[in-house]
């Protein structure tokens, strides 16, 4: 069994990932640990809620790679996991995994934004900031917009809030030059928007689709500690207690 954390980066996941891949909703902490008891050879982390509940948590994730099951992070928590495990084993892919893994990006509300319900197609109410750059790239790239108007507009994004950050607030932000059209600006950013986050999600079903059928386990330079926090969580008896 092959399983995929998703919902808002890629909300029409079960339609590509196909037969093989069970597509499960956003993970949260203890998901991983499940996912592995229930047999998984493989895991890809996209999506992961954490304001209100505890996220995914750092252990379950060597857990599972101690148990020689591959685990793959894109484009959103998972980028940030995989970031932060490519030491033990955890695979990261896509443009935004490496720019966390080269700390060209350090903060992690860059993936963030603010969504409708599963319901609604986890429809997008707010723009991640790695999407806002990805799409001032490629107009900068292409001559559409100065790169003094491209420097203007990102940093002005860096600085709103992820739950305000939209092509709107951005724009009505930007000392914006003499001649220029908010409207048209705003009209420009949504022809040409560059979805990075859902870009590296698909290449993430892609390597899934790829990886091993069977659980594997590869020589490593460090041990899993199964510790009182650990026990807790997935119920073991501890003796410490």
């Amino acid at each position: 069994m092959k399983v995929a954390f998703i919902g808002p980066t890629l909300p029409d996941a079960r339609l590509t990932a196909g037969k093989e891949i069970l597509v499960l909703p956003p993970a949260v902490q203890g998901d991983i640990l499940r996912a592995v008891e229930s047999g998984a050879v493989a895991i890809g982390l996209v999506d992961g809620n954490f304001e209100n509940v505890a996220p995914v948590w750092h252990k379950e994730i060597l857990y599972a790679l101690s148990q020689g099951v591959r685990v793959l992070g894109a484009a959103s928590m998972g980028a940030l996991r995989a970031a932060e495990c490519a030491s033990f084993g955890m695979v990261g892919i896509g443009d935004i995994f490496r720019q966390y893994a080269t700390r060209a990006r350090v903060d992690d509300a860059d993936v963030a934004l603010i969504h409708g319900p599963a319901e609604l197609g986890y429809l997008p109410l707010t723009l991640p900031l790695v999407n806002v750059d990805a799409t001032l790239k490629r107009l900068g790239e292409d001559g559409a917009l100065t790169s003094d108007l491209v420097a203007a507009i990102a940093a002005t994004a860096a600085g709103i809030f992820y739950k305000e950050r939209n092509w709107a607030n951005i724009i009505a932000r930007v000392a914006l030059p003499t001649g220029i059209d908010p409207a048209g600006v705003i009209e420009l950013l949504d022809a040409r928007f560059v979805d990075q986050k859902r870009l590296d999600a698909q290449h993430l079903l892609d390597a899934l689709h790829s990886a091993p059928t069977q659980r594997t386990v590869v020589a490593k330079n460090w041990k899993f500690n199964s510790t009182s926090m650990w026990k807790r969580l997935s119920g073991q008896p501890d003796a410490s207690s």
